[in-house]
């Protein structure tokens, strides 16, 4: 680190904030800023809530001025820090932040708000977590955490830095939010008015194109079948869980392996490329996934409904869009079953009504959506790569290890 950088605790880098008091302070209402207004994702607040004073909760306590960080002190490793926009100067957080305001004659404001977000702060901060089912810790254990100092001017320089980085992550990501609302409303439009401009007919899951059939999903598929436990006991297969699909980005993520022998008992379904598995263990969370090549052959849990299209009468992906349809959905939000694990059965599944185009008109929708799931996947792989050269920014220049300027920070921005 450079000889005019120091480290130094939080505490002696701001000012003690006020609290407010609903009798001292009688405010016609308050906008309130509670834990789980911060986003862990992008590390902004992302909602607020409007109380009179007589109804404000009472951790409603803590009050915020622009440029101030705050950071969750319940379950603080789940890194819920957001600093105070200018639109909420003034309002009222939550007692369960410890609020960081900067001293702006020792440190940068948004020089603070990275700061906090440094892996040493974040382990120096789960060391002092307290309380198995409800991890948490005090103010002062935030404010007892140190950072390194250089002077203001460098400060600044590596607060735009890193800005510049941020900016261009949360654009990505407002990117992919406006193409995933854009899929929610054309799969309304599609599966609603289809692609010709025909008359609607009503039916029993809303209107369709006059044209259309209805059918239940299962005959759309082909039969499926389970492993042979003795013939396959001593294979080494790739197992798909619940837990393994994305509900973000609805694919396989992980695939842990195992001797067939020796996997979970819900090891027991075969799956084949292009096969849509669908969760039906709470159903509407909506774990929906297509089986990519190289997960063929593999296995997945009986708590999925594996649909194995039959090409005479669906093209690839039809189901998996179909079944993503909020009416779809629906439909088994209204018959699943079990208060506390709710789910349906792969015959419930099945014997949903789905409306089913010309595979010609099926051709045109899917290359719509599809071509719709290539942008947000792009805006979502561009994230990633800002992300990464964030985290990585974030740790070098925090440390000195390069400087603004440097020949490899200027590198790094570049990749902008």
């Amino acid at each position: 680190m450079n000889e005019a950088w120091t480290w130094r605790p939080l505490r002696e880098l701001t000012i003690r904030g006020a609290t407010w008091n609903p009798r001292a302070d009688p405010r016609p209402s308050i906008r309130y800023i509670d834990v789980s207004a911060v986003s862990r994702d992008e590390l902004r607040i992302v909602s607020e809530a409007t109380y009179s004073a007589g109804n404000a909760p009472s951790r409603a306590r803590k009050i915020v001025e622009s440029g101030d960080t705050i950071f969750a002190t319940v379950r603080p490793t789940l890194r819920r820090i957001a600093q105070i926009p200018e639109s909420l100067d003034g309002e009222i957080v939550s007692t369960a932040f410890c609020v960081l305001r900067p001293d702006r004659h020792a440190i940068d404001a948004d020089f603070l708000y990275f700061a906090t977000q440094l892996e040493s702060v974040m382990e120096g901060i789960a060391a002092m977590e307290s309380g198995a089912s409800y991890p948490a810790v005090r103010d002062v254990d935030v404010l007892d955490q140190v950072v390194p100092l250089p002077p203001l001017p460098e400060q600044r320089e590596i607060a735009a830095a890193l800005n510049t980085i941020r900016t261009a992550s949360l654009h990505q990501a407002q990117c992919e939010a406006n193409a995933t609302a854009l899929k929610r409303a054309a799969m309304r439009e599609l599966f609603t008015h289809g692609l010709r401009g025909e008359a609607q007919k009503e039916t029993e899951i809303g209107p369709v194109p006059a044209s259309w059939e209805l059918s239940t999903l299962g005959t759309l598929c082909e039969s499926t079948d389970s492993v042979n436990l003795r013939s396959e006991a001593d294979r080494v297969i790739k197992y798909v869980d619940v837990s393994s699909i994305s509900r973000d980005y609805l694919c396989i993520e992980t695939t842990p392996r195992f001797i067939l022998k020796e996997a979970p008992g819900r090891a027991r379904k075969r799956i084949l490329t292009e096969d849509v598995i669908f969760a039906t263990v709470r159903p509407t969370l909506l774990r929906v996934a297509v089986v990519p090549d190289e997960l063929d052959n593999q296995i997945c849990s009986t708590a999925f409904c594996v649909l194995r299209r039959d090409s005479k009468i669906s093209v690839h992906n039809f189901i998996y869009y179909v079944v993503q349809r909020d009416q779809f959905v629906q439909q088994l939000a209204e018959i699943e079953t079990g208060a506390s694990y709710p789910a349906v059965t792969d015959r419930m599944v099945k014997e949903q009504v789905v409306p089913v185009p010309s595979l010609e008109e099926q051709r045109e929708i899917i290359a719509i959506l599809d071509a719709i799931d290539r942008k947000i996947d792009l805006h979502r792989r561009k994230r990633a790569v800002l992300d990464d050269l964030f985290k990585t920014l974030l740790h070098k220049l925090m440390t000195g290890e390069i400087r603004v300027g440097d020949s490899a920070s200027s590198s790094l921005v570049q990749l902008i």
